[in-house]
């Protein structure tokens, strides 16, 4: 299987980002899925799939502590484009029980409770979003995290048993302001005050001159810790 994407990698490798996307949205149609949490490369994504299939599904994890700045853009975007993004919530009972056994903020503890609190609010949802799905397309760029400096355009997901699309994973962070301001994209307002990656509230922080752009998630954690499990590497 390794090989069969290193084939694919190698075959769309001086291709553009829309005729990737195109080859994929064709060729899986109802089998392929945008995960969306409205960063910056996560709209520009939305305006180029909209742009090929205003039917795709796009869909976003609500963890419940997100920022009111990320649901403003989620409506901004619903508006903008006249989709309906689908959102995937956490289930109740699980939160509930997320509280009694680790308090309100207990995911600053230790990183194994932060990654409780990440499978009962993103993966568990990430898992019930994906069903029926073959391709699940992401907002990655390898400058973003040391833990993505080693991903590829097109991968295979063994975590969660799906191809893995990175249409931006070489692009770099003025590609994606310069697609935003070409084409008058909806952002997020956190990132004019200093916020380049926006997640929950709790978890994210504005960043520090010189800082890396990924310092304001989890800014208590090392950074080799700094992934949810959404995009943890199994392969």
């Amino acid at each position: 299987m390794k090989k069969d994407f290193e084939l694919l990698n190698t075959w769309f490798e001086n291709a553009s980002i829309e005729t990737i996307l195109l080859h994929f949205l064709q060729t899986y149609k109802a089998r392929i899925a945008f995960a969306s949490s409205f960063g910056a490369e996560d709209q520009v994504l939305s305006d180029m799939i909209l742009r090929i299939d205003p039917t795709v599904k796009i869909f976003t994890l609500d963890t419940g502590r997100l920022s009111e700045e990320t649901y403003a853009v989620m409506d901004q975007t619903n508006r903008k484009y006249g989709i309906k993004v689908q959102v995937y919530c956490p289930d109740a009972t699980a939160v509930e029980a997320l509280y009694q056994t680790q308090g309100i903020n207990g995911f600053r503890e230790s990183v194994e409770n932060r990654k409780a609190c990440c499978q009962v609010r993103k993966m568990e949802p990430l898992a019930r979003a994906l069903q029926g799905i073959d391709v699940w397309i992401t907002g990655l760029r390898r400058a973003q995290s040391p833990t993505r400096e080693s991903m590829q355009m097109i991968e295979w997901d063994e975590t969660n048993n799906r191809i893995k699309l990175n249409p931006l994973i070489e692009w770099d962070e003025e590609s994606v302001w310069d697609y935003i301001k070409t084409h008058k994209v909806p952002y997020n307002a956190l990132h004019t005050q200093g916020y380049p990656s926006i997640g929950c509230a709790p978890c994210t922080r504005a960043i520090r001159e010189g800082e890396d752009i990924r310092a304001g998630r989890w800014w208590w954690e090392n950074p080799e810790h700094k992934e949810c499990g959404l995009h943890s590497r199994g392969n």
